[in-house]
């Protein structure tokens, strides 16, 4: 009877402390957990995932897309250029 007592317990203490270790790092095991499903997923390509950086409010930062040499037609670049007015 010792021996089933003694196991039970020892039972309960690894089902109890799981449980503890799950919703203790519950955001990092979520991370992860999806990390691996997009690993596994056939469907998954991480070139169509979308730019998930916070933008927070400075529109002057550029983001991951967009170009290095910007169209040379298109009005921001026309802003963006120095003038070539002299000033006397």
């Amino acid at each position: 009877m010792g021996a089933l007592t003694t196991s039970v317990i020892a039972i309960v203490g690894l089902v109890l402390g799981w449980i503890t270790i799950e919703v203790a790092c519950k955001p990092c095991l979520d991370k992860g957990r999806e990390a691996i499903d997009r690993s596994l997923d056939p469907d998954y390509d991480p070139d169509d995932a979308v730019n998930t950086a916070p933008d927070n409010g400075n529109s002057t930062t550029s983001s991951i897309r967009t170009p290095l040499i910007p169209d040379q037609n298109s009005d921001a670049v026309a802003a963006a250029a120095p003038s070539t007015t002299k000033v006397v």
